[in-house]
């Protein structure tokens, strides 16, 4: 069977875009489903509480739920300006936000001769990033995943370009904020970035030091509590955690020595991959590794956590591997680990439930390192992609019935599930108890938490 050339004219270039637009429109509307931007509504509601009302940071919940903040204190003092904010422009704001992020995020994996790829292969790349799944979910839940991912990728950046002033500032403000990207002061370590890493933990001492002076109180129980308490942020076996914590604890595996052991011969990879990786110059490929490792050895990833994989798509493109890239790229589009939110027993669940987390793992092993950089590499990845990825035809999931602004939790939450005591365990296992549950196979008797 031949394959169709891509249309030479600028009109059929337009049309196919548009036939595009449309399908991934279709596919997002009716597959994945929306998240109620609840994440965005615990930052809110957290904010508004500690600022207006006198509250504490992490006694807030969403009305109705279980769910509140779960990021260090410093984050909270991030996430400040909500508080002048209404509810309709906080989620207009996030959106933005995120924009920028990703618009950032892009320009960096593009490299310096983005220009030169045009409208059409823009075109083709968002069309291709708006069917993948983190990336949806990061939107739609209103979480930060993306600003992280562009604070992370500018010191790439300036590593690359051997200017190291300033290198290290974004990672410590991103460590600051959520803990999982202080594994990249352990890549300038490893790298001997001996300025860098400084710059970077000074940085992350500093935004913690002074959350500590804003609220000392809020900073001693996250400290010396909160941050051992995975129970906080959700159950660990749930769907959605692609970790390898959530891997054992799908297994019902619950002691921590086989995770711990799983956890340092990740990380013992991970230093000999990107140590190689930046004995070669190929600063990508190694920070790519990093964000591998670190979804990896997280005790909770949750599924929108995953942006985090985007820079390894790039590198894989980039060594000459589209065709692998876009096959990989095309999983994390299909919500696949949903079809296994009820039961992952039996292979089939053990393989189909922590796809992701292969998908992960199979790119801490092979990516490519010490390759030349090619600029146009992310942008050659999203025309394959865009042929490989799901359509609206896909294996349907099922959306979550809406729910009032009294008892809501339409999307996942920063801390994504579970419970609130025994007589609720049942309901926890529905779609519209778990925030994030909400991309899944239709159950028989969905019921709505309110």
């Amino acid at each position: 069977m031949s394959v169709r050339p891509a249309p030479r004219t600028d009109r059929g270039r337009l049309l196919l875009v548009l036939a595009l637009a449309a399908a991934v429109t279709a596919f997002t509307a009716t597959v994945p489903l929306l998240r109620g931007f609840f994440d965005l509504r615990v930052y809110y509601g957290t904010v508004h509480t500690w600022l207006a009302h006198g509250g504490r940071i992490y006694d807030y919940r969403v009305p109705g739920t279980a769910y509140g903040f779960t990021y260090p204190p410093f984050a909270a003092l991030a996430l400040l300006p909500l508080a002048a904010l209404g509810r309709p422009a906080a989620i207009a704001a996030s959106l933005l936000v995120n924009l920028a992020a990703l618009a950032v995020v892009l320009r960096i994996l593009a490299g310096p001769g983005w220009r030169r790829h045009g409208w059409y292969r823009w075109s083709l790349a968002l069309c291709a990033l708006a069917l993948f799944e983190p990336l949806r979910d990061t939107f739609s839940f209103g979480q930060v995943n993306l600003v992280l991912l562009a604070l992370v990728l500018g010191d790439c950046r300036l590593l690359a370009a051997g200017r190291d002033r300033w290198a290290g500032a974004g990672i410590g403000l991103a460590a600051a904020v959520k803990l999982t990207p202080a594994l990249f002061i352990g890549l300038l370590l490893l790298a001997r970035r001996w300025r860098a890493a400084a710059v970077a933990a000074v940085v992350a001492l500093a935004a913690t030091g002074l959350a500590a002076w804003a609220d000392p109180g809020a900073s001693r129980y996250y400290w010396t509590e909160a941050l051992w308490d995975t129970g906080r942020v959700g159950r660990l076996d749930y769907v959605s955690n692609q970790s390898l914590q959530g891997v054992l604890a799908r297994l019902g595996e619950p002691d921590r020595a086989p995770w711990a052991a799983a956890v340092l011969l990740v990380l013992g990879l991970w230093a000999w991959r990107a140590g190689r990786a930046v004995a070669a110059g190929d600063w990508a490929a190694a920070f790519a590794l990093t964000g591998a490792a670190a979804c990896l050895v997280s005790p909770i990833t949750w599924v929108h956590h995953l942006v985090w994989l985007l820079p390894a798509f790039t590198v894989l493109a980039r060594a000459g591997h589209p065709r692998l890239a876009g096959a990989l790229y095309a999983v994390l589009c299909t919500s696949v680990v949903w079809l296994w939110f009820d039961d992952a027993s039996g292979p089939g669940g053990f393989l189909g439930s922590n796809a992701y987390t292969w998908i992960t793992l199979g790119l801490l092993l092979g990516l490519p390192t010490g390759q030349p950089s090619a600029p146009r590499a992310f942008l050659a990845l999203s025309a394959r992609v865009t042929a490989n990825a799901p359509s609206p035809a896909s294996p349907a999931t099922a959306t979550v019935p809406g729910q009032s602004e009294s008892s809501s939790g339409a999307g996942p939450a920063v801390a994504a599930t579970g419970a609130a005591d025994a007589g609720a365990a049942e309901a926890a296992r529905s779609a519209s108890s778990e925030p994030t549950g909400s991309t899944r196979p239709a159950a028989a008797k969905p019921q709505s938490s309110s």
